[in-house]
């Protein structure tokens, strides 16, 4: 291993040679540094103008030699051989700065997202021959080392004094770092029994384009993650004009997340809005912990509440459409299986091997949800020549849809103050009685999947065998819930989805649940703007009797 990292434009053949010398280096595994290899690393960083940066393991042998400063020559987290909230990684960076200041924040960010156990970084003299009291100092001016924290009350780093190089060398350095793991892994075995889920940082965008305001993404971002099963231990958020192109937020906030993260013990980084696949990739290489965004939760939601067979072929499309263009850039792991003299010619990818894998799966999918749609199709039409009206029940996710036609009808639905509690449609028969008349009818109630904000195209385009129920509905139930701070919000997000179906849904009838939930300044209010709407309370049984009365006349009125 001789490898140079980092851009070797313009150096001379030489230097090259003196940087791959390095390698050959060993250093006593007890000690930092020793002063003749900070000396041998000040003297080529001296000579090329540039900062250098030399990795150690703990075996005292270098195993990177980077050109850069730690933060460009960080080692992605993928490659260190040991990872993890409970350790250090085994290495020590040996780094040299053109400038006489302490390590700069964006070094320190470095060392914690790689968790280093140790930064040395060295400050040159300038030209190495400085007299002090008649003796040559060498090229190292002075030395810095900063360690991280176990438990910090600020910056999850600590920084020492500058340092005459020659007593670095006698701090025994095996002592620093086995007292630092010991305090890690305490800390690490008291937030495992704390909580076995996935400890969540989240992060919004606050564009200020209108619409839903980053507060409210990000409270219905932190329902879906405790809906998934996760703890959301801060919220993060930067106002930018856009996203940026490659990581989203801006540099800035990408360290300050990263702090965040390794200071807290976060496992898991959940953005408010979707990623492209570079993206993620970037960010998950400076963080060092898994990236998702908003889709993806909402996806492992789906594939935990899917039931029915149906319900779980649905999901598995899903699934697969999302996954598709994100399997680019997973490093050696999608490499070119052979190369050079000999082993070209038609052989193909392990990317490309994979993507033929999930696209054969997906055609596949498509054919049976194509079935479940004629399957459909064939139950409606039956429904149809027996001139049963049907009502299909929308709303947005924990509107309380399920509550109500466990109500109405007795049926057994799962319900749970969660989003997307039930995934699987339901139909059920639900019996009508004009008051005045005794006029029997009976209906069909639908309970269908829930709604939200920006419904993932990859979902609308699985789940539309079931959204083909609201479709074809002779009338539709849209249910809102009024105790919830951004019901207008809500019922405009249902509302278009509902307008970019490719058919024109039936006659609505709103229906605002949870009254008992309710003050009487919103009460007033949703009068004023929907005055032909209903009030309920499904579970307390309020305003069915109304419900009904109104249903009955709209399905005669079709």
């Amino acid at each position: 291993m001789d490898t140079i990292y980092g851009s070797t434009q313009g150096l001379k053949s030489s230097h090259i040679k003196q940087l791959r010398r390095l390698y050959q280096q060993r250093l006593p595994q007890d000690c930092l540094t020793t002063a003749d290899f900070a000396q041998r690393l000040a003297a080529i960083s001296t000579e090329i103008r540039q900062p250098l940066c030399a990795y150690v393991n703990r075996r005292g042998q270098v195993i990177r030699v980077g050109i850069g400063s730690p933060r460009q020559t960080q080692i992605p987290p993928s490659e260190l051989p040991r990872y993890g909230a409970e350790r250090l990684c085994g290495i020590r960076c040996v780094a040299t700065s053109l400038k006489d200041t302490p390590p700069s924040e964006e070094h320190l960010t470095a060392m914690v997202v790689q968790r280093l156990d140790a930064l040395v970084e060295l400050t040159l003299t300038g030209d190495g021959f400085e007299r002090r009291g008649g003796g040559v100092t060498g090229y190292v001016e002075a030395a810095y080392v900063a360690h991280l924290l176990p438990q910090p009350d600020g910056d999850p780093w600590a920084v020492s004094a500058a340092t005459r190089i020659e007593d670095l060398a006698e701090q025994d350095f095996l002592d620093l770092v086995e007292g630092l793991e010991a305090e890690f892994e305490r800390e690490f075995t008291a937030q495992q029994v704390d909580s076995d889920h996935d400890r969540v940082v989240l992060i919004g965008l606050d564009t200020g384009d209108g619409g839903q305001t980053v507060e409210d993404r990000l409270a219905e971002l932190g329902r879906l993650i405790d809906t998934a099963g996760g703890d959301v231990l801060e919220t993060i958020i930067q106002k930018r004009a856009r996203p940026h192109p490659q990581t989203v937020v801006g540099a800035g906030k990408v360290q300050e997340i990263a702090i965040a993260t390794q200071t807290l013990g976060a496992t898991l980084i959940v953005f408010d809005r979707d990623l492209s696949p570079a993206q993620g990739r970037n960010l998950e290489k400076q963080i060092g912990v898994r990236i998702v965004d908003r889709t993806e939760v909402i996806l492992d939601i789906f594939a935990q509440r899917a039931q029915s067979q149906a319900g779980k072929l649905q999901v598995e499309l899903a699934q697969l459409e999302y996954q598709l263009p994100r399997l680019t850039g997973r490093g050696q792991a999608m490499s070119r299986l052979g190369g050079g003299i000999g082993t070209r010619g038609p052989g193909e990818t392990k990317l490309e091997t994979e993507r033929r894998t999930i696209q054969r799966r997906l055609t596949r999918l498509q054919k049976e949800v194509t079935q479940l749609q004629a399957h459909r199709s064939r139950m409606r039409h039956q429904r149809q020549q027996r001139e049963i009206a049907t009502v299909a029940i929308v709303g947005y996710t924990n509107a309380g849809k399920s509550t109500l036609i466990n109500t109405l009808t007795n049926a057994e639905v799962y319900t749970a103050d969660q989003l997307f509690a039930t995934l699987d449609p339901t139909t059920r028969r639900l019996i009508l009685e004009d008051p005045d008349s005794h006029h029997i009818q009976t209906i069909l109630l639908t309970d269908t999947v829930g709604f939200i904000h920006e419904l993932p195209p990859s979902l609308i385009d699985a789940f539309r065998a079931t959204l083909e129920e609201v479709t074809e509905a002779d009338v539709l139930l849209h249910v809102v819930d009024l105790s919830h701070p951004a019901w207008q919000n809500q019922i405009n997000a249902v509302e278009g989805i509902l307008a970019e179906m490719e058919i024109v849904p039936g006659p609505s009838l709103i229906a605002f649940n949870k009254l008992d939930q309710v003050g009487s300044d919103t009460l007033e209010t949703a009068q004023t703007l929907y005055p032909d709407a209903v009030y309920i309370a499904a579970r307390d049984r309020i305003g069915l009797t109304t419900l009904r009365q109104r249903l009955g006349e709209l399905v005669a009125q079709v």
